[in-house]
C-alpha cells in the first residue's frame, strides 16, 4: 500500500522539478499500474459490492428465524359503559424444522365480552406450539432462503472475482497499446534522427561539390516523410495515453491524469506470466476450479433446494396448535389439564398450481445444468486455443526478429556503401522501409502476445495477488 501510495503522489501531485529524476522521465511498470487499477477503480469497488450484496441478503434471510414479540389491545367504550377490552401480547421463537414456540399473556375485561374471551381476573398465561405435519415440517420457505442465501454469498465471491478479472483484463489491453505507440515512437525517433544526419550529410556534400543538388532534395523528402511519421507515432501515444488515463484513480474516487513525461516499461512475456498468474493454468488442467463453473455448481445446488420447497408443497398443509393454560400467573401452575387445541387443514383438489411449479423448478434445474456442461466445453476450447495461438506467435516472433536482423544487416550495409560513394539515397530509403515494416511487424506481433496472455488471464478469471511494496 505504501508504494502505491507513492505512486500516486507521483502522478498527481509532484511538481515538474521534483519529477524530474532520470532525465525528465519516469515509468510506470505493468504491474504498479494493474495495483492501482485493483485498489482505486470505481468498477473495481462496485464489483466489491456484489459480496455485500450477498452478505445482505444472508442477514435478511437469517432475519426469519429472529424472536418476535406482538401486542394488541382493542377496547370499546359508549356512553359511559365499557362494551370490552382486550389485551393480547405474545412472544414468539420459530424454528429450523418449522415448529413455532409461543407464550403469551391475555386479558380481557368488560360487560358485553364474547363468552370465549372470558378469562381470571388476572388474566390468562398461555404456552405452547405449532407444529406443520404436513407441509413446511422440514422443508419450509424460511430454511431454504436461508439455505439460497449462503450459497448466494459464495456464489458472490466467484462473480465478484470474474467483475474485476474483466477491469483488469481491459485495464492490461489498453497498458498494452501504450507501450506499443511508445514503442513505435521510440523507432521512428531513431529513424527520424538517422534521416536529418544523412540530410545535414548531403547537404555539406553538394556544397563541397561533391554530390547533385537532387540528393539535398531526395534527403529532405525523406527527412519529412520521417517527420510525419514521428508526428502520426506522437500523436497515437497521446492518444493511448489518454485512455489509459480513464484506468487510474486516486483514494475518494478521484481521477488521475497521467502525465506526458511518464511511460511505459517493457513487459516480457515471463514477467506478463508471472504478474497475471496465467502459469497455474498450464499447471492446473481441471476446468471445475473455475470461478464461472463453480459459480453455475451452485447456482445448481440453489435451484434444487427450491426443487425440494415446491416438491414439498404437493402435500396437504396441517397445522396443529397446542397450548397449556394457566389462569393463576404461575409458571408451575402449567401442569394441569387445561388447554387449547386446535388443527387446520388445506388442500387443493387438483395441485395444478403446485404441479406447474414443481415442473418449472425442474426445467430451470436442468437449464442450469445445460448452461453448465456447455460453459465447461466453451471454457476447455477457449482455452486450449489460445494456448496453441500463443505457441505459434512465439514461434513467428523468433523468425521476425531474425527478419529484422538481417534487415538491419542490409541498411547497415547500405549506409556503409552510401558513405563510399557505392550506393544511393533511393537504395538506403527502401532498406530502411523495410526496415521499419518488419520493426513495426514484430512490434505488432509482441503486443498481440501480450493480449493472448491476457485473454487466457481473462478466460481463466485469474484475480492476481499483488505483493505489497
Amino acid at each position: 500500500m505504501k508504494k502505491l501510495l507513492l505512486i500516486i503522489s507521483v502522478l498527481c501531485f509532484f511538481p515538474w522539478p521534483v519529477m524530474a529524476q532520470t532525465k525528465d522521465t519516469l515509468y510506470l511498470g505493468f504491474e504498479e499500474y494493474l495495483q492501482l487499477v485493483k485498489a482505486y477503480h470505481p468498477i473495481v469497488k462496485q464489483a466489491k459490492l456484489i459480496d455485500e450484496t450477498a452478505k445482505a441478503k444472508l442477514r435478511k434471510a437469517r432475519g426469519s428465524f429472529d424472536p418476535k414479540i406482538e401486542g394488541s389491545l382493542a377496547k370499546k367504550q359508549y356512553k359511559d359503559q365499557k362494551y370490552y377490552e382486550l389485551l393480547n401480547t405474545s412472544f414468539k421463537i420459530p424454528t429450523w424444522f418449522g415448529v413455532e414456540l409461543k407464550a403469551s399473556y391475555d386479558k380481557n375485561s368488560g360487560a358485553y365480552l364474547n363468552p370465549q374471551n372470558t378469562l381470571p381476573d388476572d388474566g390468562m398465561i398461555t404456552a405452547g406450539i405449532a407444529i406443520p405435519i404436513g407441509q413446511d415440517l422440514l422443508i419450509n420457505e424460511r430454511t431454504t432462503t436461508l439455505k439460497q442465501a449462503k450459497l448466494y454469498q459464495e456464489q458472490a465471491k466467484f462473480d465478484q472475482d470474474i467483475a474485476i478479472n474483466e477491469i483488469l483484463f481491459n485495464a492490461a489491453i489498453t497498458y498494452f497499446n501504450w507501450l506499443q505507440t511508445y514503442t513505435e515512437v521510440k523507432i521512428f525517433k531513431s529513424f527520424t534522427k538517422n534521416a536529418e544526419v544523412r540530410l545535414k550529410g548531403v547537404v555539406q556534400s553538394y556544397n563541397a561539390g561533391d554530390k547533385p543538388a537532387i540528393d539535398t532534395v531526395e534527403a529532405g523528402i525523406s527527412h519529412q516523410k520521417r517527420l510525419l511519421e514521428l508526428e502520426q507515432a506522437n500523436l497515437n501515444l497521446k492518444k493511448a495515453s489518454l485512455k489509459l488515463s480513464g484506468f487510474l484513480w486516486a483514494e475518494e474516487n478521484t481521477p488521475i491524469e497521467l502525465k506526458e513525461n511518464i511511460y511505459p516499461t517493457k513487459v516480457s512475456h515471463d514477467q506478463l506470466e508471472e504478474v497475471l498468474e496465467t502459469n497455474q493454468v498450464l499447471q492446473s488442467e481441471n476446468i471445475e476450479n473455475h470461478p464461472k463453473i463453480k459459480s453455475l455448481g451452485l447456482k445448481i445446488e440453489s435451484l434444487e433446494y427450491e426443487r425440494r420447497l415446491k416438491l414439498n408443497k404437493l402435500l396437504p398443509d396441517i397445522d396443529l396448535q397446542y397450548n397449556f393454560l394457566n389462569g393463576s400467573n404461575q409458571w408451575d401452575y402449567f401442569i394441569n389439564d387445561n388447554y387449547k387445541i386446535g388443527v387446520q387443514v388445506s388442500v387443493p383438489l387438483f395441485l395444478r398450481k403446485e404441479r406447474g411449479e414443481l415442473e418449472l423448478a425442474k426445467l430451470k434445474k436442468a437449464n442450469a445444468k445445460f448452461d453448465l456442461i456447455n460453459t465447461e466445453i466453451i471454457l476447455e476450447n477457449k482455452i486450449k486455443s489460445i494456448l496453441i495461438e500463443i505457441n505459434t506467435l512465439k514461434k513467428q516472433i523468433e523468425q521476425m526478429q531474425l527478419l529484422v536482423k538481417s534487415h538491419q544487416t542490409m541498411v547497415n550495409a547500405e549506409n556503409r556503401k552510401f558513405e563510399l560513394g557505392g550506393s544511393s539515397l533511393f537504395l538506403i530509403n527502401t532498406r530502411e522501409n523495410n526496415l521499419i515494416e518488419a520493426n513495426m511487424k514484430q512490434i505488432q506481433l509482441n503486443n498481440k502476445l501480450l493480449k493472448l496472455q491476457a485473454e487466457l488471464f481473462r478466460v481463466w478469471a485469474i484475480i492476481p495477488q499483488f505483493t505489497e511494496g
